[in-house]
């Protein structure tokens, strides 16, 4: 499927490229701000999955968001193909949007429920134009059939299916346009354990059989190792660590990585691995700490902690880039 509207991108250099980008919203009372994001800056390469973990409240979904477009940052530059999205008009915005999409958390809230799958399926073909009436309910079938589902879902309601019947249902709505890039936050946290697997495993398939590339967020680490190429370790709204999957999981060399990782469950009770436990929570993002915002949960702070923020550093090789931003490097 083709459309005119959707520009030619150079094949050459990273699919995305987020620098610097952050986002602060005014707090309730007006008096200060929370720093949601703070300076993030990554790439993805074309057919990658970046895996994006941390705790919950660390800045992961408003990212999502804001490399969409759907807020708008405080500051920073999203490239999306060589195009600075954030210097698009809207029209141009729009067409731009049919390359990217977004898979939700939550199959039950995603949903319109006054909506059949037909009609959900098929907004974003009717939005940008893809087709006739009989050309659209057509593709809507066959969007089923890639995911799973049976045609004749089409004229059922989502309050009719299982949440991982809905789960599919919003894949199939947003691989609908042919998209570049899929942005999945957190599409299984929701689902069952035996059928996240079967999720995990459509989408690994779709990204083969459409040449997709993933931003996979998540705060399962186990998931991301499965799914992921790269992984970006996020807190307070900064990446502590980035690196591929392979050599994050072998050696973490952030505090805040090495206690995520230790406490992932493993399958074999012979193996022996110490878990690390934080102290206290996170902290707030109305007024963050000063210096490295991991130090007063840091089990291994140093005198520079408090008082100054690290920048991330590249301590692996040429072949395998390993950033990290800790003191003790």
């Amino acid at each position: 499927m083709t459309d005119d509207m959707t520009a030619a991108s150079p094949e050459g250099g990273p699919l995305l490229e987020v620098e610097n980008l952050t986002k602060h919203f005014r707090s309730k009372g007006g008096a200060g701000s929370v720093q949601a994001v703070n300076d993030v800056s990554f790439h993805l390469e074309r057919g990658e999955t970046l895996g994006i973990v941390g705790e919950s409240g660390c800045g992961k979904s408003t990212l999502a968001r804001l490399i969409l477009r759907l807020i708008d940052p405080t500051a920073g530059v999203v490239r999306f193909a060589g195009a600075d999205l954030l210097a698009l008009p809207l029209a141009e915005l729009q067409a731009r949007r049919r390359d990217m999409q977004l898979i939700f958390q939550d199959p039950y809230a995603s949903l319109d429920p006054r909506l059949t799958v037909r009609a959900i399926v098929g907004e974003p073909l009717a939005i940008h134009g893809v087709g006739l009436r009989r050309e659209r309910r057509d593709r809507v079938a066959e969007l089923l059939k890639t995911v799973g589902l049976d045609a004749d879902a089409m004229t059922r309601y989502p309050h009719e299916f299982s949440g991982g019947q809905r789960q599919r249902i919003g894949i199939a709505r947003a691989i609908a346009l042919e998209p570049k890039l899929i942005i999945a936050d957190e599409p299984v946290s929701a689902l069952d354990v035996s059928i996240q697997s079967q999720i995990l495993e459509l989408l690994l398939d779709l990204k083969a059989r459409l040449s997709l590339s993933y931003i996979f967020i998540s705060h399962d680490l186990a998931v991301v190792e499965y799914v992921s190429d790269r992984v970006a370790v996020m807190y307070l709204g900064r990446i502590v660590e980035t690196t591929d999957t392979e050599s994050l999981y072998r050696g973490p060399a952030h505090p805040y990585t090495e206690a995520l990782i230790s406490a992932v469950p493993q399958p074999d009770p012979e193996r022996d691995r110490t878990r690390i436990v934080l102290s206290g929570d996170i902290p707030n993002p109305e007024s963050p700490p000063t210096g490295c915002p991991f130090h007063p949960r840091c089990p291994k702070v140093l005198a520079a902690c408090p008082d100054a923020l690290p920048s991330l550093k590249d301590i692996g090789d040429t072949t395998h880039p390993h950033l990290v931003a800790c003191h003790l490097y």
